[in-house]
């Protein structure tokens, strides 16, 4: 299953997570101390990245 999420800078990740393992990722990295990002693995290239969860304005099911 993949996941889009919108950046606050309008940028646009899809990943390989349903949407509640994305916003439970969120919802940790949040939780945690400053600066702690959530981590999740790129759909295209299966890169981990690593999102600041104060910059994602939304997260949707993605259709492809």
């Amino acid at each position: 299953m993949r996941t889009r999420i919108l950046l606050a800078t309008g940028a646009e990740v899809e990943v390989d997570a349903s949407v509640d393992e994305v916003v439970k990722a969120l919802e940790n990295a949040a939780r945690s101390s400053a600066g702690t990002l959530a981590k999740l693995s790129e759909s295209d290239s299966g890169d981990v990245i690593a999102l600041n969860a104060a910059q994602v304005v939304l997260v949707r099911s993605s259709d492809t």
